[in-house]
């Protein structure tokens, strides 16, 4: 029922008849939308006060519910200025983490929370971002300057940032993702969008997701681009790299070409999962879909398991692989997708990100 709903919310077009239904979800919506815009205007009106800290701080985020990306894409900056002699460490919230009181997940050597304390994407950062320091927490200048005075990093990179205007950012990166755009352009509960459309101005840069073809994006650049006439708008797309067993061994993609294929997911874009699975080669002939950040029980583990009989192999995501190996999934032929983000304009990308570290320090 849920994703039938999530599908229904996601679409760009919908009939007169589909609008009446959604009518009440509209008349909440206004005040949803008028508490948005307050909190904004107070930011910049300086009533609520933005803190900043001594550092470059680089933002991900989206303005719309749903999977953009923004995981994949922080990992793949950390790598990325690491690479380029610039290391960071990695501020997130910690969606459904555990209260603790110890902000570090990880010093870049030593991962210290568990996937139920840290929330399982600040765990899977910190087990993919080797030399990077992850912390999660609602107080991110905290926790920020704890990094800078533990870890002698040189920046600082928020993951899902865009709408946490206390903490004061050098650059905004703003995630679309490029099939769903900014569905039928309403606020929540009605439409997708988190904040108006007009809020895109706090972006620096926009960078569009899940794109095979940037040709084919030109109508979304362009109402970005009446927005905000000045910003610079990038591509990416994911690229599957190899599959990944319970206890990181790894293996081709070809091993599960033509295989008949369980595919399993807690995300937001089950879909899209899919899809990538499919362009693997991998014959898709049963589903499992839970929710969003899931957190797996050994009841969930037995449906698995029987709806995985006919199958050569369940596939799932690295991010519900945290929260799975958790229990006794040593009996199952489970393996889950790797996948890097790809920015087709790369050079271009770092040039402009890089160029803050020069001005700052």
């Amino acid at each position: 029922m849920s994703r039938r709903i999530d599908r229904f919310l996601y679409q760009k077009e919908k009939s007169i008849g589909e609008r009446i239904l959604l009518f009440p979800l509209y008349l909440l919506s206004l005040p949803y939308g008028g508490a948005v815009r307050a909190r904004s205007l107070l930011y910049s009106l300086e009533l609520l006060r933005t803190k900043t800290l001594p550092c470059p701080v680089i933002s991900v985020g989206n303005i719309t519910v749903g999977g953009t990306g923004k995981t994949p894409l922080v990992m793949a900056l950390a790598k990325g200025l690491m690479d380029r002699g610039i290391p960071m460490a990695i501020l997130s919230r910690g969606y459904k983490g555990k209260k603790t009181s110890e902000p570090v997940v990880s010093d870049g050597k030593t991962i210290f929370l568990s996937p139920e304390e840290s929330g399982d994407e600040p765990f899977l950062m910190a087990k993919a971002c080797k030399g990077t320091p992850v912390l999660v927490g609602k107080d991110r200048f905290v926790n920020g300057r704890i990094a800078l005075q533990r870890f002698g990093v040189k920046g600082l990179l928020l993951d899902d940032g865009y709408q946490h205007l206390r903490l004061d950012r050098d650059i905004n990166i703003l995630l679309i993702d490029s099939h769903i755009g900014f569905g039928d352009h309403t606020l929540l509960p009605r439409g997708i969008l988190r904040e108006p459309l007009s809020h895109l101005r706090r972006a620096n840069i926009f960078l569009l997701t899940k794109v095979e073809d940037p040709e084919t994006t030109r109508p979304l650049e362009k109402k970005i681009h009446e927005i905000h006439p000045s910003s610079q708008v990038f591509h990416s797309h994911y690229e599957p790299v190899s599959l990944v067993g319970p206890k990181e061994e790894q293996e081709e993609l070809h091993s599960l070409k033509g295989k008949a294929i369980l595919a399993l997911s807690g995300i937001a874009n089950p879909n899209y999962f899919s899809s990538m699975l499919k362009k693997c080669g991998m014959k898709i002939v049963r589903e499992a879909i839970f929710p969003d950040h899931y957190l797996y029980t050994t009841k969930d583990l037995s449906s698995i398991k029987e709806k995985s009989k006919r199958v050569d192999c369940i596939v799932t995501t690295e991010k519900d692989m945290v929260k799975l190996k958790k229990l006794n999934i040593d009996h199952l032929p489970i393996r889950a997708l790797r996948i890097e983000v790809k920015i087709w304009e790369e050079k271009e990308f770092y040039q402009r990100v890089v160029k803050i570290f020069c001005v700052k320090n």
